[in-house]
């Protein structure tokens, strides 16, 4: 292409980039209102950054034809935030918006740096310089199907990215009270790093111990709401609302990509089958959804009538009711309840982990590869310089990340990055003239070698996380129950059928070939293989928990929940790409004219149509927990403590002075409560530390049950002696700065003795009323000398 014309293209298209970005800008106005700042604020951000790394990582994906856009995002992300925590984690610097601020910067400026250097050192292998002219870098390029870079397909991609942004934003404010299932855990611990300067922050619900858990998740908030100079309260629902629209985005990119990898050419079917991945992933639930919800009056299945978005979570083992009751969640479902957890923010970076995967198997596979070459094969130095690849770098820090974002993550993708690995000595490395037993030791020797790398990057990552952190597990055990397979057919039949009828095509094709067995096995392209991985490490974490269970807490009544719970997360998300691309994939293959053309369209159309039914799971769940959203006059805002002066009016004010009116974190004293209980609000809502929290939380924290009840035991003793000094001793013995007195305490210690209690300092609030007993709440500040010592 004529170069003044390809220049004149892509000022259009940038032009055109801003001019819907300042639409879609203008229409937050209308839909998010006063919260609509902050929100420009967090996508801009997110856009900056982004913009910022582009120009050096677009050379890990060289495959894709929108150069990773999106997963550039993430991984500019991840970057400036694992740098900022492991420095505040070694105590180099404290954790504050301004240091957020610098490691951002220095993100950039070091990915700038390094561009530099790898255009002129070459040092990586496998990356080409980056000419002026991409079409230059085409022609060094020798992998899978590349097209030159589509600008096109990164303005299409930045618009949906911040439509689908606004969409979450708008949908989340009809519900944003951070109330209810996880989210005082998720939102006590955003509030406690907001407040810390060190890290881990401490733990709210265990004064005088640092949190004891992976806290990844919440520390990214917490680090974006640092970087953004923004308030907790508002970006508690933003980053739901980012995390769900990088579940959608990433998998589209992947799996456009990998259709136009394997049509060779770009056309409409890589924008199906990326929209089919991501609504997949992100919006999709199961078939239970379809048989009990859309369908329960056809079905009739007992259970249909009462059917709420929650059960198809909830089925093995509570319909029908069992010992065995398991949870089996997907990311939608996690969207629109509104948990920020581990195993959710993490969501986004299992699917950078899992772009890079692809990205570096395209790359690697190319006859370019150096290493890959017959006539170095063997050579130990080609072997060793291999280990410098920086996908597989990078795939080590990230994996390495996961044991401080979500543990089992780290698990997961530890072993798929090893069956990636296996999978490129198997079928992507040239078949040289070579004895079978000189092939397999070769083979042996580069999976260890990858293998070896990438575990010691991943430990050497964790390094600040496992300094303080103790495991909360105690092994693995053989499950002794198991699904009913009619169960097992409800949940995941649907990507079953599809893996199984794909793997039924893969052999036809490959038998074709004329080769036998070497051609079922070799004569595939490089995404169909990789979406058949996908789909067998899927399979596999289905399986598991059918195997064994990880041994925890919960192993006497519910063995397998919390085991069959994180796996199977992670299936859904393999299976939503596999599906994507498959579908897809087979439809276009089907058009060609053979005997199995009419089989494979009708197989292929039952199986998309099924996926476009478990579609629905999204719209029927967010108007069941939001209501109304088609009414803009339901819209409460993004605020996650607006909820206050409703759920807790006795309490509300008292709550909010403390908030504004402590720094760091001081202990306080409030009524300890079970888990998913309404009682820990203050330490939840301020992040404050209280001596005794979620119960069953901190069992599974600690695993000390003695220490927990003596707790207890204590804290009623402050709420219920008549004797001044071992009220006096207890506040010393935990460092109570603040006693707080409101609803929960006096519906837990009915006959709080407010004098006692005054007299331990001096009343800094109070709304309550003396006529009226249990009336309103008051705060005691705990005077110097008795307490923690600050006045």
């Amino acid at each position: 292409m004529d170069h003044k014309v390809k220049v004149r293209e892509n000022r259009i298209m940038m032009t055109g980039l801003a001019v819907c970005i300042a639409a879609a800008l203008a229409c937050s106005g209308l839909m998010l209102g006063n919260d609509a700042p902050v929100f420009i604020k967090w996508y801009l951000m997110m856009l900056i950054m982004g913009c910022g790394i582009f120009p050096a990582a677009k050379g890990l994906f060289k495959a894709f034809a929108d150069r990773g856009w999106i997963f550039c995002k993430v991984l500019s992300a991840a970057a400036a935030g694992y740098l900022t925590w492991a420095a505040v984690c070694f105590e180099a610097v404290p954790f504050t918006g301004s240091v957020c601020r610098l490691a951002a910067a220095f993100v950039l400026i070091l990915t700038a740096g390094g561009k530099f250097v790898i255009r002129k050192k070459h040092f990586f292998l496998n990356t080409e310089r980056e000419d002026a002219d991409d079409a230059s870098a085409d022609a060094e390029f020798s992998g899978p199907f590349r097209p030159g870079i589509s600008w096109k397909l990164i303005l299409s991609e930045e618009i949906l990215f911040l439509l689908l942004f606004l969409m979450w934003a708008y949908i989340m404010g009809f519900r944003p009270e951070a109330f209810g299932t996880e989210k005082f855990m998720d939102f006590g611990f955003l509030k406690a790093m907001m407040r810390s300067r060190t890290l881990p922050a401490a733990d709210i619900w265990y004064a005088g111990k640092n949190i004891n858990y992976y806290y990844g998740g919440q520390y990214f908030a917490a680090f974006f709401t640092k970087l953004s100079g923004t308030e907790a309260e508002q970006t508690y629902n933003l980053s739901r609302a980012m995390i769900a629209s990088f579940a959608f985005m990433m998998p589209f990119s992947l799996v456009w990509n990998m259709i136009m990898h394997r049509l060779k050419k770009n056309s409409p079917a890589s924008a199906a089958g990326g929209v089919l991945a991501g609504a997949a992933v992100s919006l999709a639930g199961n078939m239970h959804y379809v048989i009990y919800g859309l369908s329960g009056p056809v079905f009739k299945m007992k259970g249909y009538k009462d059917y709420w978005f929650p059960d198809s979570t909830r089925f093995i083992g509570y319909n029908p009711a069992t010992s065995d009751q398991c949870i089996h969640e997907f990311p939608s479902y996690s969207f629109v309840l509104g948990d920020l957890h581990a195993h959710v923010f993490n969501i986004i970076f299992v699917l950078l982990v899992t772009g890079l995967l692809y990205a570096w198997l395209c790359q690697a596979c190319g006859r370019g590869n150096a290493e890959n070459n017959d006539e170095n094969e063997g050579k130990i130095p080609n072997i060793v310089h291999g280990m410098l690849q920086p996908h597989i770098l990078i795939c080590g820090w990230l994996v390495g990340m996961f044991q401080w974002t979500n543990y089992w993550d780290f698990i997961i993708y530890l072993t798929v990055i090893f069956l990636v690995l296996i999978m490129y000595e198997i079928w992507c490395r040239p078949k040289k003239e070579a004895s079978p037993g000189y092939r397999i030791a070769y083979g042996i020797c580069g999976v260890l070698i990858r293998g070896s790398e990438v575990f010691v990057i991943a430990s050497l990552a964790a390094v600040p996380f496992r300094m303080s952190f103790e495991m909360m597990v105690s092994g693995i055990a053989k499950a002794n129950v198991h699904t009913p397979l009619y169960q097992l057919a409800i949940l995941w039949g649907l990507p079953a059928a599809v893996f199984f009828v794909y793997l039924f095509i893969l052999v036809k094709e490959g038998r074709s070939s004329g080769r036998g067995p070497a051609g079922i096995v070799f004569d595939h392209e490089l995404p169909d293989m990789f979406a058949f991985l996908l789909g067998c490490c899927g399979a596999g974490l289905v399986m598991i928990p059918e195997l064994v269970y990880v041994r925890d807490i919960y192993e006497e009544y519910y063995p397998r929940a919390n085991t069959m719970f994180k796996l199977t997360y992670q299936a859904f998300i393999m299976f939503g790409i596999m599906t994507g691309y498959v579908l897809i994939r087979n439809m276009c293959e089907g058009t060609r004219k053979n005997i199995w053309r009419v089989p494979r369209i009708i197989s292929q159309s039952v199986l998309l149509f099924l996926l476009l039914l478990t579609f629905g799971y999204f719209p029927y769940s967010v108007s069941e927990w939001y209501g109304d959203i088609k009414n803009a006059s339901g819209y409460l805002g993004q605020d996650a403590l607006a909820y206050l002066e409703e759920q807790y009016p006795q309490d509300a004010s008292a709550l909010r002075w403390l908030d504004g009116n402590t720094e760091g974190n001081p202990v306080i004293l409030e009524a300890d409560g079970d888990s998913y209980s309404v009682n820990c609000r203050v330490s939840a809502m301020t992040g404050l530390p209280t001596v005794m929290g979620w119960y069953v939380h901190e069992w599974l924290w600690r695993g000390d049950v003695d220490s927990l009840n003596q707790r207890r035991l204590d804290i009623s003793a402050v709420y219920t002696s008549d004797d001044p000094e071992e009220v006096m001793s207890l506040l010393k013995k935990y460092g109570v700065e603040y006693i707080f007195v409101g609803s929960c305490e006096y519906e837990k210690y009915p006959e709080i003795n407010k004098a006692l209690l005054a007299g331990m300092g001096k009343i800094v609030f109070d709304s309550s009323d003396d006529k009226i007993p249990g009336s309103g709440a008051y705060i005691v500040k705990v005077s110097s000398g008795d307490g923690s010592g600050h006045d």
